[in-house]
């Protein structure tokens, strides 16, 4: 079996702890490799590696450290096919779902190439007699990572690229669920001259996260998984003094208007709620067709969509819809919701409580399932599924569907589909969710704009990626500056003392 590793100071490291985790195969349901837990002495020793690297790399010109960036996108793309395999192997989502992973990951790599000009300071000639201000953007010093199972490829790089352009080193505490990928990126960085020890990747769980969040030189913490561990994240790590950005659950509302073009919805509503068997942040959890013709329309569509789907392992080939959850205890949750939902009353239109599939019995599969009728108080509807089921609560009215939407405790991402703009414009505006799409099911912004919830979706002032990273990896420092004039006389300068 394999045994994975650290990487710390520019080298695998074996773990030292003597605790590791499995890594399955979700397909299978077969352990295939296993991961070391850092214990609290492994994490403080990638810190001390990370606080000797950095000063150096902060000295480096930003013109520089953005060229080790742009030789890291060209690896990327060499290594695609390498990547998407390892990550679909332990993460189970399918071949081209993979490399999208590692492709919106990489695109953010490729903004943080302008890191030059988004480090760029202000100045003002003449702001008094003989003085002028000018700010400074510098590093915060030490940043680290704790990223999710979900997209282990596209988070870690959303964090470790904009904190490494700023100057900054960076620890990255990534998913024990999917380690490979993270640590592949990181022998990529280096590959493309990144200097050791400004990238570590320490694997590990809660004890790993606690020294990470108590460790006085780290002075920034990102962090994406569910909303209790962000919570305390934010908490603890608020409390010790860091900067701390943490995204959290998500329970994402697509309405769908009496004038939408219903085709296009339920396109919009398979991938978007069944893509990566659900487990994605931006995922469409809950359709709301406005009124009962709607909701009959869209049911009658959707339904045999939902039924055709294609459930196999990676490996099935590329019209393979989605593949199995991450984990036993993640297929066990979902089914259980499922039971709850229609122990509580909706009705399950397609259910997919005992796919099976000849070969991948011991898989983590679950198929795609389809409720109706779902209310406000069932827990289908309150908690967050992670997985291929979507709620569809059917709305009276315009304003009823608003209110489902705003009055969720999670505020992730949201849609609309309808032909007018009247009402695409006033969704947009009174809405109180971070991300909105306007005929569009997953609004994930692009790398030079921002991503981020609100409400319980999201703590922290600043957002991941665009201009906002930067904000976030750096502190701005602000200089008055004021030189006695001179006075030319035969050639000379004689200098006035100051007043």
């Amino acid at each position: 079996m394999e045994e994975l590793y650290h990487f710390i100071d520019g080298k695998r490291v074996k773990g030292t702890s003597g605790r590791f985790a499995d890594v399955f195969n979700p397909a299978t349901g077969e352990v295939q490799a296993r991961v070391p837990l850092a214990s609290t002495e492994e994490m403080a020793a990638a810190v001390a590696g990370a606080r000797a690297a950095q000063p150096a790399w902060a000295a480096t010109n930003p013109q520089r450290r953005a060229r080790v960036l742009m030789k890291f996108v060209g690896l990327l793309h060499r290594d695609m096919d390498k990547l998407a395999e390892a990550l679909s192997r332990e993460h189970g989502k399918t071949i081209p779902d993979a490399k999208g992973d590692v492709i919106r990951g990489l695109e953010v790599a490729e903004f943080c190439i302008g890191a030059p000009h988004l480090l760029k300071g202000e100045f003002t000639d003449g702001a008094g007699p003989g003085i002028d201000m000018y700010s400074l953007r510098q590093p915060i010093g030490i940043a680290a990572g704790i990223t999710p199972f979900n997209f282990p490829a596209m988070i870690p790089m959303w964090k470790f690229c904009p904190a490494i352009a700023a100057g900054n080193a960076f620890i990255l505490k990534p998913s024990e669920r999917d380690p490979s990928v993270p640590l592949m990126l990181a022998e990529l960085m280096q590959e493309a001259g990144l200097p050791d020890g400004i990238l570590q990747v320490v694997n590990g769980d809660k004890e790993a996260v606690d020294a990470i969040l108590d460790h006085e030189d780290i002075g920034a913490i990102g962090f994406v998984g569910s909303t209790p561990i962000a919570e305390y994240i934010y908490g603890r790590g608020c409390s010790n003094g860091k900067r701390v950005q943490c995204f959290g659950g998500a329970k994402n509302h697509m309405i769908i208007m009496p004038d939408a073009d219903m085709d296009q919805a339920v396109d919009a509503l398979v991938g978007a709620g069944y893509g990566a068997a659900g487990e994605r942040c931006m995922a469409i959890s809950v359709a709301v067709p406005v009124g009962q013709d709607t909701a009959d329309r869209l049911i009658e569509k959707l339904a045999p969509r939902v039924e055709a789907l294609k459930i196999a392992p990676y490996t099935g080939g590329d019209d393979v819809d989605f593949g199995p959850l991450v984990t036993a205890e993640a297929k066990k949750r979902v089914l259980g919701l499922v039971d709850r939902g229609v122990e509580q009353g909706a009705k399950l239109v397609v259910d997919g409580r005992n796919f099976s599939m000849q070969g991948y019995e011991n898989g983590f599969f679950v198929g795609a399932c389809l409720f109706d009728n779902v209310t406000r108080d069932m827990d289908i509807y309150r908690q967050e599924i992670f997985g291929p089921v979507l709620s569809t609560v059917r709305a009276d009215s315009y304003e009823d569907a608003l209110g489902l939407a705003m009055d969720h405790e999670y505020g992730n991402g949201t849609a609309i589909f309808t032909r007018d703009g009247d009402a695409a414009r006033d969704f947009a505006s009174r809405i109180n969710i971070g991300m909105v799409g306007i005929n569009v099911p997953i609004p994930v912004p692009l790398a030079y704009h921002t991503f981020g919830g609100w409400k319980k979706s999201g703590f922290g002032d600043l957002n991941q990626h665009g201009p906002d990273a930067f904000r976030f990896y750096t502190r701005t420092k602000t200089v008055t500056a004021r030189w006695p004039s001179g006075i030319k006389d035969g050639g000379e300068f004689h200098f006035k003392p100051m007043d």
